[in-house]
């Protein structure tokens, strides 16, 4: 299967790409993106063929469904990282917490979080992919707390591969930032920054289209690549565990094959939703994708208005920083499947030369056949952190943002999934406030500490290692300052 632009042809790229090749040059013309040229179509029975399925055999067989060109033994190898999750058949389980309400934790990985999901098997095939063509690889990470660690895990130590990571300096919390800046490999660097996520993110894709830059690093003998979810290879892995929550209902004996399910995904860059959004159209029975936002609630308005008008906005920092975003990549991948390479085209350049983009009526009805939207407060969220372990289910902040859609969105009486995306772990001030019921400020250590203790929550070796670990990168620069940064490093390496 062949990959295609997002905005069409410049007559310069290539119009189609190999798998390998979009992973390895994710930057399409015009600035935009690869999407395959079309999803495959499982057969009909797909489903019921796997309820006894490990996720690693799922995700085999959705993986050669695509037709990837990417040799067998390099699949399984990269699939095999699923082996040092929590439990290698079940790397992300399906937690049932009420009679219609279930959730999906997908933090059962190495850095605690969700995008381990995908990062793991990506980072090793595009590291495989590198070594065998003997081509030298810069990758390029901006990160609002989740996507810098796992990237930095998955690429730590590789052959041909050096990984540049940036965050947002203040915008993540504690725990997040100690497994950046105590990562030890010798290929990596990790560079905060002045300034909020989407500022890195800009910064990732003005390099990642930057013809100067990219001159500089082949005087090197290095070509540029990307590990947000701007690369389709991120894309690809974050369809399966959609595939994975129908299946875990199924095999509960909670749903009949062909009933309908709810997903509810706490949303900042649309990458996680875009996979469910995937998922839907090649097969699984989604009722409908409900996205939950926080105070930073663009998706909410867009989905809402058919207006996306970030020209007045300031990012909010807020106690769910990873979805603290304003420009979300992946909207640009459903605008396409929706509306074709034109119109994606026509909306994306009004986001970038004027801050916005407005579709019409119509257009609008298509995106909300798909999509339902809301928003929520820091305060809504620690109530609901408070009320489910009073329950006796624990979760993080970003998790707490899916309640609100899951009360006040359903329209049909059907099962939800809700997505948990980082455990507790990640953000303990903010959990033990919620369940203190108070708002005094904690470190992160006295807070892991004494939910550990007083709730009885367990903690994870790797956690309370961190903060006996050495800080390796204390680089913090102003943003205008980061491709001579980035070069720098090339060079001392």
């Amino acid at each position: 299967m062949n990959f295609i632009e997002t905005r069409g042809n410049d007559g310069v790229k290539q119009s189609e790409v190999t798998f390998s090749e979009a992973i390895l040059n994710p930057s399409a013309s015009f600035g935009g993106l690869y999407v395959p040229e079309q999803l495959p179509k499982l057969e009909d029975n797909f489903l019921q063929n796997h309820l006894n399925s490990s996720y690693k055999e799922l995700a085999y067989d959705i993986l050669k469904a695509f037709e990837i060109d990417i040799e067998e033994r390099e699949i399984q190898k990269a699939l095999d990282l699923y082996d040092n999750f929590d439990d290698a058949s079940n790397p992300c389980p399906v937690v049932k917490v009420k009679d219609d309400l279930f959730v999906h934790e997908q933090y059962h990985g190495p850095t605690r979080a969700f995008k381990d999901m995908a990062l793991q098997p990506f980072g090793s095939i595009l590291s495989s992919i590198a070594k065998a063509k003997n081509e030298k690889y810069l990758i390029l990470a901006a990160t609002s707390g989740d996507t810098g660690p796992a990237a930095l895990n998955t690429f730590k130590n590789k052959e041909n591969i050096q990984v540049a990571c940036l965050y947002p300096d203040g915008g993540t919390s504690d725990v997040q930032r100690l497994q950046m800046v105590c990562e030890d490999g010798k290929n990596l660097k990790v560079i905060g920054i002045h300034g909020n996520f989407d500022d890195a993110q800009s910064a990732l894709k003005n390099l990642l289209a930057s013809d100067s830059f990219k001159e500089e690093l082949k005087n090197d003998g290095i070509k540029l690549s990307a590990a947000n979810s701007v690369n389709f290879g991120r894309i690809i892995f974050q369809i399966i565990y959609h595939f994975w929550s129908y299946i875990q209902l199924l095999k509960q004996e909670e749903i009949t094959y062909g009933e309908k399910i709810y997903l509810v995904v706490p949303s900042g860059n649309f990458g996680n939703v875009l996979g469910g959004f995937y998922a839907l159209q090649m097969g699984v029975p989604i009722e409908k994708l409900l996205v939950a936002s926080n105070e930073n609630n663009i998706l909410t308005e867009w989905i809402n208005t058919g207006v996306y008008d970030i020209t007045d906005k300031e990012l909010k920092l807020t106690k769910s920083p990873a979805m603290d975003i304003l420009k979300s990549s992946n909207i640009e991948r459903v605008i396409y499947s929706l509306y074709g390479a034109k119109r994606t085209k026509e909306m994306m350049e009004d986001l970038n030369s004027n801050k916005k983009f407005v579709m019409s009526e119509d257009e609008t009805k298509e995106l909300q056949k798909y999509f339902s939207a809301i928003n929520s407060n820091d305060t809504y969220g620690a109530k609901v952190i408070k009320s489910f372990l009073d329950d006796g289910y624990l979760m993080d902040p970003h998790t707490a943002t899916c309640i609100k859609a899951y009360e006040n969105l359903k329209e049909k009486d059907l099962k939800t999934v809700i997505y948990s995306t980082a455990e507790w772990t990640k953000f303990s001030p903010t959990v033990l406030n919620a369940l203190l019921e108070n708002d005094e400020k904690y470190a992160d250590k006295e807070a892991l500490e004494e939910i550990s203790n007083k709730f009885k929550a367990n903690l994870p070796q790797n956690i309370k290692e961190l903060f006996n670990s050495k800080i390796i990168h204390n680089t913090i620069i102003e943003k205008e300052n980061i491709e001579s940064e980035i070069v720098k490093f090339i060079r001392e390496s």
